[in-house]
This record gives structure tokens, sequence and C-alpha cells, in this order.
């Protein structure tokens, strides 16, 4: 039997994509700029022989490695771009999102033709603001969502590939006390999960394992103490002895509620699984019939051998979630407030609320439903504001180290954070043979860096290394016979406060516990668009764009050919 602890650590971070032509990772807009202006004074210099235009070149080329290079804050480019997109949207209007109402359109509409020329202005601002889907969920629409039945929700995002996406509720693979070894077997199912879901003859492309940490709901003990108090009855009046201890009891029960709940937090996990709508998608849905029902019945033997597999990675407790209770876990987001189960009065096609963005954050008005009785109106509830904030991980923050399968604990129920969280990570799934290629190039071209640096006399770095090593991990994992298969990832965090204050004090709590116990060296703060990343926490499938295909795996594609019309499968 293999040691417990060697199979149990894995070594994260240090990658920060592939290499280029070239070698490197550095970035596109760093490439692009400084192929420009060598080629630009190359050609200069044999056209004109002018030493003005070499230094032309020389001065924009550093200028490009300046304005690229990478700070624990970013680079002087991507600030610059980040301020330069929130000017953009506070002079359009769009920091601002209005849930559409369709008397309201009509009403702008018609002041936007007739009015006078303040009202027109006002109006047409107006109009960009009333939008039918929040920033997070552009796009967003729903292929099913009847009752009773799994929500399959249908995105057509701007710019990306549309595909279909589905939340499952699981209860996870850790309850109580568990051995190591149970630990051990657990990642594994995992592992196996989803590199069975990796194999380019699967339908799903990316996987979201998502947690929504939160203080817990004390209504299901206040109704099981409810049930269990004698009550009194005409029949058999009480005594005021009898009274006085009813009171008593109701009084002591309620205190041992709530002193069990104070500055507790519980987790709720879910996993949610993309199908990219591509000719793979739609050859298999031709075996089912045609239109829009082959899509729903190839849907329904998905989410069955989705559940299944999730249930064999011991992921415990596995349901679909409807489109109510999607829509309602989106809501809630937004608005804590709101219970997360609270489904009754939810519309799956209206899941945005009103909201406004700052630099650095989200911030939606809305009430606590909690305190209205059946029957009364919303209007009767407090308001209550929420401010929120989205971080990305990315690989090459994150300090290369040894990690178990607990290595984010710290940020699922550490002790030190007690605002309201969400905590995901995407996972773009990418088949063996493709994955194993990119490992072999970037070892190669990695090593031939090293070996390069050491043959001139220059001091290795530790970038380098740090890289090389990354590499050879991945194409280690990805040798033949172990059946792995390779994965693109980021992960996002959102904390949740009740005010501005609140909100910049988690975030300070929030970075040094990523940097004290978990090793992210640096947290990407999503500024300038805050509710569009909102979304990247919500489970829907968003916030990764999925690495480019290489020209060989698009080749080999082709050469596959689509399924045979006579083939049963």
């Amino acid at each position: 039997m293999s040691n417990t602890k060697e199979t149990a650590i894995r070594y994260l971070g240090g990658e920060s994509g592939h290499r280029s032509f070239f070698g490197g990772t550095s970035s596109k807009g760093r490439t692009i700029g400084l192929a420009v202006f060598v080629i630009g004074g190359i050609v200069g210099m044999a056209l004109t022989s002018s030493l003005v235009v070499l230094l032309i070149a020389a001065g924009g080329a550093g200028a490009t490695m300046l304005v690229t290079a990478r700070t624990h804050r970013g680079t002087i480019l991507q600030r610059r771009a980040k301020r330069s997109r929130w000017r953009s949207r506070k002079r359009l209007g769009t920091d601002v999102y209005t849930p559409y109402d369709d008397e309201e359109w009509g009403r702008l509409q018609q002041l936007a033709t007739t009015g006078t020329k303040p009202e027109k202005a006002a109006a047409a601002r107006a109009l960009v603001q009333m939008r039918a889907n929040p920033d997070g969920a552009d796009g967003m629409g729903w292929l099913q969502y009847a009752a009773n039945l799994p929500g399959i929700a249908w995105h057509a995002p701007i710019g990306q590939q549309p595909y279909l996406s589905v939340a499952f509720s699981v209860s996870g693979q850790l309850r109580g006390m568990e051995t190591a070894q149970s630990l051990v077997r657990a990642s594994a199912a995992w592992g196996r999960f989803l590199a069975r879901r990796a194999s380019p003859s699967s339908l799903i492309s990316d996987i979201q394992p998502l947690t929504r940490v939160l203080p817990p709901d004390s209504a299901r003990q206040q109704l099981w103490v409810t049930n269990r108090l004698e009550t009194e009855t005409a029949e058999e009046p009480w005594t005021d002895a009898q009274r006085e201890s009813f009171y008593a009891q109701t009084k002591s029960y309620d205190q041992v509620i709530r002193r069990a709940s104070a500055d507790a937090m519980v987790q709720r996990h879910y996993v949610v699984v993309s199908w990219p709508l591509n000719q793979q998608f739609t050859d298999a849905a031709a075996k089912f019939g045609t239109g829009r029902d082959a899509w729903r019945a190839l849907m329904d033997d998905e989410i069955r051998a989705t559940v299944r597999g999730l249930t064999d990675a011991r992921e415990g407790d596995v349901v679909a979630l409807t489109a109510k209770q999607t829509a309602a876990l989106i809501l809630h987001q937004q608005n804590p407030s709101m219970p997360i189960d609270l489904v009754r009065q939810v519309e799956p096609t209206q899941f945005g609320l009103a909201s406004h963005d700052e630099f650095s954050a989200h911030v939606v008005e809305s009430f606590d439903p909690t305190f209205v009785h059946p029957g009364e109106s919303d209007e009767n509830a407090p308001a209550v504001t929420w401010w929120h904030r989205t971080a990305a991980i990315h690989g090459e923050n994150l300090a290369v180290a040894g990690r178990s399968p607990l290595w984010s604990l710290d940020l699922l129920i550490g002790r030190e954070l007690t605002f309201v969280r969400t905590v995901t990570f995407h996972l773009h799934l990418i088949p063996a043979g493709q994955a194993k290629a990119a490992a072999r190039a970037d070892v190669v071209r990695d090593m031939a860096g090293v070996v390069a640096d050491q043959e001139k006399g220059r001091l290795v770095s530790d970038d380098s290394t740090t890289r090389m090593s990354a590499a050879q991990r991945r194409a280690a994992d990805l040798s033949a016979g172990s059946h792995h298969h390779g994965v693109s990832w980021v992960g996002y965090i959102t904390i949740s406060a009740g005010s501005r204050d609140e909100l910049a004090q988690a975030s300070r709590q929030l970075e040094e516990a990523c940097s004290t116990g978990l090793g992210i060296d640096h947290l990407d703060w999503q500024d300038s668009y805050q509710a569009a990343a909102s979304g990247s926490t919500w489970p829907i499938g968003r916030g990764l764009r999925a690495d480019s295909a290489s020209f060989a795996t698009r080749f080999i594609g082709r050469l596959a050919g689509r399924s045979e019309k006579e083939a049963i499968s």
C-alpha cells in the first residue's frame, strides 16, 4: 500500500500559463508591443538608415517592458485599463443596474422621444441602466425551468461559446470525524470523476465546485423546539406555574440556539457542470430527435450520469437544483438577508436585484424578507444594503508548495473569517493528449532556457527553475498509463458585508488569511467591474475563458469528423 502522506500531497502554484513560441510566459500585450517596436525598428533602419528610428524603437521597447512589468498590484498597463474602464462605465451609466420592467421601459422609451432635452438625456441613461440580466449573468436564459425538474441554464455571453449549465447541491465528502485514509480515498474519487469527463468523447467542458459560507439558519431548530414543547389546550388550561415554566423553557431554548449560532458559520456545497453547445453536442442530441426536445432528452441522460458520478466521487447527497432553486441561490448571493432556501416566491427569469457599482464594490440595495409575515407586502420589510467584492486566485500568485486536499480549509471554516463569502474554483478539463503535448513543450523550452543561462555563465533565476519544476511535475502526472488528464483553473472569492467599512475590514482579513495560511501571495481584486465579477461565484459557470486548442488538436478533431448518422450512439 502506498504511503498516505505521499499520496495526499500535491504540488500547486508557480504556473502562469503555457510558454510562448519564444519561451517564457510574458503577457500578450508585452509580446505584441515588443514585436511591433523590434520589427518597426528593423524596417525603419533598412529604409532610412537613421539613428533616430533606432532610438525610437529602443525607447518604445523599454517603455513596453516598463508598463508590462508585474508587481504585487499588477502592471501599469492593467491599472490604466481599470481606470479607463471605470471612467467609461460611469460615463455610459452601466455602473448601475435596474431590473427590466416592461411598463417602465415603455415610459422611458416615450420620454426619450417626446421629452425635453434634459428628460431625453435622463431617459436615455435610465434605458442603458435597465437590463434583463445583471452583469454577472449577461446572456443567460433557461432551456428548462419547469417545477420539480433540473434547471438547465442556457448561456450565450458576448464573445464566448454558448453553453448549458446545471447546478448540483452536494453534502460534501467529509462529514464529522473522518480518517486520513477516507480523505485520500475521497480525493482520489474526485480525481477520477474529473478524469472521466475530460476525455475527448465527453460532452462536459467545465466543472465549478462552489462553497457558500454563511451564518447558520436556526429556523429548523426553532421549529423542532416548537413541535416538541407541550402546548396549552382549552380542555386542560394551564396553571400559572405551568405557564411560567413554559415561558422559562422557551427562553432557555432560545438562549441555547443563539449561543450555539453566535459567530458560527456553516457551509453549503455545490457543483456546477457546463456543456458547450458545439458540433459534438448537437450530433449527440440528434440521436434523441429534433429541436430543443432532443437537447432536453440528451441533458436528462447527462444529468443522471453526473449525479451517479458525483455520488461515486463520495460527494454525499447529490441533488440537481431546479431553476427556482438556482435563481434563489443567486438572489441569496446578492442579498444574504434572503434565505438560501426561500424558493416559493422566486421567478426563475428574474434573478437580478437593483444595484450599483463603486470602483471596488458591487452594492445591492434590497429588503429583508424574513421580517415579512405571510400575506404582507414587501414594503413592510426593512431595507438592507449589502456590499460585495470579488478577487481572483491565479496559479502564478500561488506559492509553490506541497498541499493536502485540505489546503483551503482556513478559507472555508477559518475562525478569524466571520463574514459571508463564496469560494469557487473553475476547472476547464483538457484531454490528456493536448495536455501532454503542452507539458512536454513547456519542459523542453524551460530546460533549454536554463541550460543556455548555465552555458553563458549567467545566474539562473528562481522564476526559470520554478517554471521548469512545475512543468516537469505536470509532464510526470500525464505519463503513459496514469489515466490523468489536464486542467486549467482559476479561483474566485466573493466577500459580503453590510457597509463600506465592514467590507474594507473583511478585505484586509481575507488578504491576511490567504497570505499566511494558504500561501496565496496576491489576490487579484476585480476592481472597476465588480458587478460582472460577482457572477464568477454564482452557480452558472462564469469566470474562466477556455484555453485555445493547439493546431494539432484542431487538426485531429477535423480528422475525427462527425458521428455517423446510422450509429446508435
